[in-house]
């Protein structure tokens, strides 16, 4: 979408519209604990360094993702936030075909990943192993519906 122009006390402001596609609303995070406890009691669950991926395939819902760093492994709430971060931000920019994906199926998808390396990440891991874990999750998807 091409930015829009504001006028302001006679001077221009550019807006940049971000595409709805590229977002991560309050709605495609997985924030229920029923939901989260029933993920990590009867949803599957595969590994692919470094991170532990819970999933769990549902009809008529919302792909929803949650994730998670161990005090244990990060004992500084800084780290563990900057870990997340890093996370939601390589999903919310590799989600859409996931969703593209789900929407054809009429499937929803709930998915946590909790980050098992004891040092800090860097982004360009984070976004190659997101990218692993999107194409895995294709996958699962497309067996479970065949």
């Amino acid at each position: 979408m091409a930015p829009s122009r504001l006028k302001r006390d006679g001077v221009f402001l550019f807006v940049s519209i971000v595409a709805k596609q590229f977002t991560l609303g309050k709605s495609e995070r997985l924030k229920s604990r029923k939901a989260i406890d029933a993920l990590f009691k009867k949803g599957k669950r595969f590994s692919l360094t470094p991170f532990r991926v819970f999933y769990s395939i549902n009809k008529n819902a919302a792909l929803q993702i949650g994730c998670g760093a161990s005090s244990r492994n990060f004992k500084r709430a800084v780290d563990r936030n900057r870990i997340k971060r890093l996370v939601r931000e390589a999903w919310r920019l590799q989600k859409n075909s996931t969703q593209l994906l789900l929407n054809e199926k009429n499937l929803g998808l709930h998915i946590f990943l909790v980050y098992t390396e004891k040092d800090l990440p860097d982004y360009d891991l984070i976004n190659a192993q997101v990218e692993k874990i999107i194409k895995q999750l294709f996958i699962i998807i497309n067996e479970s519906s065949a």
